[in-house]
């Protein structure tokens, strides 16, 4: 059975009601996804830089064989493990995830052992948030007005950092962000017409990128 085979609609708990349509489906970009999420050019500046410590210190005991820069090659060897199971775990994470706007709501496919769809209607969602990243992707964070919370180890990876006590799903290194942001705001603005819109000059808000598309 493939990942998929349990499910009517690719990245949907179920099929669409009648009069619902499908606007825009895609998956994080699992390099970006790897860098920005699980940070993994952090933890290999990490590893590098007790590499070269370690072989200083080996340096300046010196070095009379092989033995001596046992302790250089064992952390070497787990920097390179380590950076190579991240970028493992963030290229599963983006194969497993399917992220789904349509004109009522997003669904968040998220989960590689035990795939879980979370539902946003359009109508809760107070406000987004654009960061704009690398090879034209970007991350989108969602802001609820509803009082049901997430929990934020349910979200993780697909959280936005820091905000542990109001979690806020995101959705990440999400490949051509200007286009899937501007869908997005247009689908909201259908659903909240009170919605506002912030000038793309001075802000990163989805509502900028609204604006231009209405400007269009």
């Amino acid at each position: 059975m493939t990942e998929y085979e349990s499910e009517p609609v690719p990245g949907l708990p179920g099929r669409l009601p009648k009069g619902e349509t499908i606007i825009w489906q895609g998956s994080p970009n699992w390099r970006v996804l790897a860098r920005t999420a699980f940070h993994t050019r952090v933890v290999a500046a990490y590893f590098a830089a007790l590499t070269v410590f370690a072989a200083g210190n080996a340096a300046w005991h010196g070095v009379s064989g092989a033995a001596d820069l046992s302790g250089v090659a064992i952390t070497l060897a787990a920097g390179v493990i380590g950076v190579a199971l991240l970028h493992l775990l963030a290229w599963a994470t983006a194969r497993s995830t399917i992220y789904t706007l349509t004109d009522r709501r997003i669904v968040l496919r998220i989960g590689i052992a035990l795939p879980k769809c979370i539902n946003l209607p359009l109508g809760i969602i107070g406000n987004v948030d654009l960061r704009q990243r690398m090879a034209g992707t970007g991350d989108l964070a969602i802001k609820l007005n509803s009082e049901q919370r997430l929990g934020y180890v349910a979200l993780w990876p697909h959280a936005r950092p820091w905000h542990y006590s109001e979690p806020q799903p995101m959705m990440r290194a999400v490949p051509d962000i200007s286009t899937v942001a501007t869908l997005l705001a247009r689908a909201c603005m259908s659903i909240q017409t009170n919605g506002r819109v912030v000038p793309i000059e001075t802000a990163t808000r989805l509502g900028a990128v609204a604006e231009q598309a209405v400007a269009a």
